[in-house]
């Protein structure tokens, strides 16, 4: 029985070592990108962050910021993917990527014409603009939205010394993320 533990402490032992020098840990620059649009999918804590941080900016009450919230999370769990192709040249990686989402743009683009035309349906009582109403007009049209728009996204990673790293995306790039991207 001495034997046996010995022989199965040493077999685990080799299966540990064994794995800790190989890199079956590293990702490749697909699984990079597919885990970092299901963070979105899954309304990963570091998706949900960056989200409070953006609603903390804007010029919403109580309320529009938690419609807002909840108007996103409805968008990000709804986000659909295909990786389209992958290429790596030496440190450098690009994967290209189809991502489909709602598209707010038009009701985006939309709602600030109907501002341009009629300015004074945003009055309050006192006959000065409120930033409130407004809000409250966009967010209305948003939640209505169920169509949506497909968009093509390349990714492109570095590698590092440890391993890849997605890097910064340009800010049409994240629109097109988050449904914003009016083209």
């Amino acid at each position: 029985m001495k034997k046996l533990k010995v022989v199965v402490f040493l077999l685990c032992v080799s299966l540990l070592v064994g794995c800790n020098n190989t890199k079956l840990s590293e990702k490749t620059p697909k699984e990079i990108v597919e885990q970092y649009l299901k963070n979105y999918q899954t309304l990963d804590d570091k998706v949900l962050s960056q989200l409070d941080e953006v609603v903390e900016k804007e010029e919403f009450t109580d309320q529009q910021k938690n419609d807002y919230i909840e108007l996103m999370k409805r968008h990000y769990q709804n986000l659909k993917y295909e990786i389209k192709d992958d290429m790596i040249d030496g440190d450098k990686a690009i994967v290209t990527t189809s991502v489909e989402v709602y598209d707010y743009s038009k009701e985006l683009t939309d709602a600030d014409e109907y501002l341009e035309k009629n300015p004074d349906k945003f009055n309050n009582a006192d006959g000065e603009y409120d930033v409130t109403l407004f809000n409250s007009y966009r967010l209305d049209r948003l939640k209505k939205v169920e169509y949506t728009v497909k968009y093509t996204i390349d990714f492109y990673l570095s590698k590092t010394s440890n391993g890849w790293v997605l890097d910064e995306l340009s800010d049409t790039d994240e629109s097109k993320i988050h449904g914003t991207y009016i083209y």
